[in-house]
């Protein structure tokens, strides 16, 4: 297998506001689609900031004409983004896929890691990002076996606890979009209560954000 990882910013409904209102955001991209020469590309955002900047951040995007369907949950945002110029996204293939959330630093940066069986593609993709947006770095590309898988590496850092909570909550679909599941189906499941349950599992979040963040760096 054949990884890159790379740090580009662009005009991005993301960067932008991370910039103006000193946000960093850890991101899940679904699959990019598109309709009427348009990108549609969902995503899913974990906003890291004081709760006044967060909430001024999502406030900002509701009133952002390129953004559709925008739900919120807390620090959490969802929303499929339209764009009929394009974007990074607008050049990812099916044959590509990200190995760890993407991140968007305050400063307006996204870091991708992306993987392939085939080093073609992936140097065809960084091709065309290079070639539209001028503000882009290829961090590092190599074959790789893939064994330091995002989750996995970082598991240690939790208690028992914690690794069951949100081992559980990967493997029921709650971080997927749309839930394939709740709090309280996943509480009952391990027997505790809805409040102890969303306790571990936001301990266990507040471990593995940060970390992948410092990733970065």
């Amino acid at each position: 297998m054949w990884i890159a990882k790379i740090r580009i910013r662009h005009d991005c409904v993301i960067g932008n506001r991370c910039r103006k209102f000193n946000v960093t955001t850890v991101g899940i991209p679904f699959n990019i689609f598109f309709e009427g020469g348009k990108t549609f590309a969902p995503q899913l955002h974990t906003l890291q900031g004081s709760p006044k900047d967060t909430k001024a951040f999502i406030e900002d995007l509701k009133a952002d004409k390129r953004i559709k369907e925008l739900e919120e949950d807390g620090n959490k945002v969802f929303f499929i983004e339209t764009r009929s110029d394009k974007i990074p996204s607008s050049f990812y293939s099916p044959k590509l896929m990200f190995v760890k959330p993407n991140v968007v630093t305050s400063d307006g940066f996204e870091y991708w890691e992306l993987a392939t069986w085939k080093k073609q593609f992936l140097t065809e993709f960084l091709r065309e990002v290079r070639r539209h947006f001028p503000e882009n770095e290829i961090l590092k590309i190599e074959e790789t076996d893939l064994k330091d898988i995002y989750f996995s590496h970082l598991m240690p850092m939790l208690t028992e606890k914690q690794q069951q909570v949100i081992d559980l909550a990967l493997r029921n679909g709650f971080y997927e979009w749309p839930k394939r599941t709740s709090l309280k189906k996943l509480a009952k499941a391990m027997g505790i209560s809805v409040a102890t349950y969303r306790e571990h599992l936001k301990r266990a979040e507040s471990k593995l954000l940060p970390d992948l963040i410092k990733s970065i760096k």
